[in-house]
C-alpha cells in the first residue's frame, strides 16, 4: 500500500510537471506566434492573444497530431523510458524556455523537450549499461539528426520562400507573375507527394509491425 501511494504520488507529481511544461509552451510561444501581428499592429496584443490560443486549440483537427507523435513516440526506445527520464526530459525543457525567454530568445520548445528525452535517455542509459550500449537502441538518431539539421535550415528556408514571394509581390509583368506562381505550385505538389508517400510507407510498416532492426539485419545479410 506503501509503494502504491509513492507510486501514485510520482505519477501525480509528473502529470504536474507536464502540465508547467505545457503552460511555458504557451507563454514562451505565444510570442513567436504574435509577434508579427502585434508588431505591425494588425491586432492589439490582448487580441492576437486570444487568437493564437483559438487556432492552437483547434489546429489539431485539422492538421493532425504528427508533432506531438514524434516527440511522443519517435525520440527514443520504449525499453529506457521511466519516472526518471520524463523527470529529466521535462525538467530540462522547462529550465531551457526560462533561459530563452528571459534573454529574448526565440526557440522552439519542440526542439527543446526533444532534445530534453534525449539527454535524459543517454544520461539513463550510461547509469544502468555504462558506455557499452547500441545508440540506435536508445534514441532514434535519424530522427535527432533531422532535428538538429531543421534548426539551421528553418530560418534559411523560411528566408529564402520570403524573398521569392516578395519579388513575385512586386513584379510588373503579371503573365510572367502567374508563369512562376503556377512553376512554384507544381513543384511544391510534387516535393508534397514525395515526401507523403514516403510516410505512408513508414506508417505501414510500423502498421504491419516491421521490426526495423530485424528487417536491417536482414538486408544486411542477405
Amino acid at each position: 500500500m506503501q509503494t502504491l501511494n509513492i507510486s501514485l504520488t510520482v505519477l501525480a507529481f509528473l502529470v504536474l510537471l507536464a502540465l508547467v511544461f505545457d503552460f511555458m509552451n504557451g507563454f514562451h510561444d505565444a510570442a513567436n506566434s504574435i509577434a508579427l501581428m502585434v508588431s505591425t499592429r494588425l491586432l492589439t496584443p490582448q487580441a492576437a492573444v486570444v487568437w493564437a490560443a483559438f487556432f492552437n486549440l483547434v489546429a489539431f483537427l485539422f492538421f493532425g497530431l504528427h508533432v506531438a507523435n514524434t516527440v511522443g513516440k519517435g525520440i527514443i526506445s520504449k525499453e529506457i523510458i521511466d519516472n526518471a527520464v520524463i523527470f529529466g526530459a521535462l525538467s530540462g525543457a522547462i529550465s531551457w524556455n526560462l533561459i530563452t525567454w528571459w534573454f529574448g530568445i526565440p526557440s522552439s520548445s519542440s526542439h527543446t523537450l526533444i532534445g530534453g528525452f534525449a539527454g535524459a535517455a543517454i544520461a539513463h542509459a550510461l547509469s544502468l549499461k555504462g558506455i557499452g550500449f547500441s545508440w540506435s537502441k536508445i534514441v532514434e538518431t535519424s530522427i535527432i539528426l533531422k532535428t538538429v539539421l531543421f534548426i539551421f535550415l528553418a530560418p534559411v528556408v523560411g528566408g529564402c520562400i520570403s524573398i521569392f514571394i516578395t519579388i513575385v509581390t512586386i513584379m510588373r509583368n503579371v503573365w510572367l507573375r502567374l508563369g512562376i506562381i503556377a512553376l512554384a505550385t507544381f513543384l511544391t505538389v510534387l516535393l508534397f507527394q514525395h515526401f507523403q508517400t514516403n510516410k505512408m510507407d513508414e506508417n505501414l510498416q510500423k502498421f504491419l509491425k516491421i521490426d526495423k532492426y530485424k528487417k536491417d539485419a536482414a538486408d544486411a545479410l542477405a
